[in-house]
């Protein structure tokens, strides 16, 4: 199914917009308050129906990215869990979307009409939004989305995933972020915010917080875990393997 997806003013939407569109949405899936301060929030809940994942139009040249992808979309369908991504069909993007269908999955695409063929717009998925521009598909990709994972990819991928950690920082939502690094490949960026907080840009009150996982098959446990542990405010009981990273 395809869907044509036009705001009033998508051409002229503002960030800041967004971002308050972004946090009522918030509010009214997760509890999370509006405030723009850190607030202890009421319980969310523990069960993740759709995940948003962040991954690059190109497959890059290890190999063991596309096979995260693999993994990744086969948990997805044997969990129930709705795919949200991007909508192309190239590269990781592809991958872990077809990766999804052919295990039986639900996946939903959002990309706007300028990348279309650009980015080869997957029309089999289970539901094809279309999209006047970034910013409304950005706000879509997060409404639909009950936590974020971050598998390899390029600027756009960094980008989307900078953007979830920042507002999170600033308590616009509590759901659970997920960074794949898979063979180390957030590894540079891992120690980017170690610099960060050394050099003081990140401090106390302004924590970042989300889940490191280095196997494709830790990414939905971890997600999981992460959920259920922020509805029952309590610690996090994380698979094996996987940690939490706390700047």
């Amino acid at each position: 199914m395809i869907v044509q997806c036009w705001a009033a003013n998508d051409f002229d939407m503002k960030k800041n917009k967004v971002l308050d569109d972004m946090a009522r949405t918030a509010t009214r899936n997760s509890g999370t308050p509006t405030d723009t301060k850190k607030t202890s929030a009421g319980p969310a809940s523990s069960r993740i129906s759709t995940v948003c994942v962040y991954c690059g139009s190109g497959k890059g040249r290890n190999p063991k990215y596309a096979e995260a992808t693999q993994v990744l979309g086969q948990a997805l369908a044997a969990r129930n869990i709705g795919l949200v991504y991007g909508g192309g069909g190239l590269g990781l993007m592809g991958e872990v979307a077809r990766a999804t269908l052919s295990a039986g999955g639900h996946v939903t695409g959002i990309i706007p009409e300028f990348l279309m063929q650009k980015e080869h717009a997957l029309e089999n998925a289970t539901e094809l939004i279309v999209t006047g521009d970034m910013h409304e598909r950005k706000r879509l990709m997060f409404e639909k989305s009950d936590a974020f994972i971050a598998l390899p990819g390029g600027i756009g991928t960094l980008e989307e995933l900078v953007e979830q950690l920042t507002w999170a920082q600033l308590g616009r939502h509590q759901k659970p972020i997920v960074l794949a690094n898979i063979d180390g490949f957030w590894s540079p960026f891992l120690e980017l915010l170690r610099h960060m907080k050394s050099e003081t840009f990140i401090r106390s009150g302004l924590d970042v917080t989300f889940t490191v996982v280095d196997r494709a098959e830790q990414i939905v446990p971890a997600a999981e875990a992460q959920a259920h542990a922020q509805a029952t405010l309590s610690a996090a009981e994380l698979p094996d393997g996987v940690s939490i990273a706390l700047f």
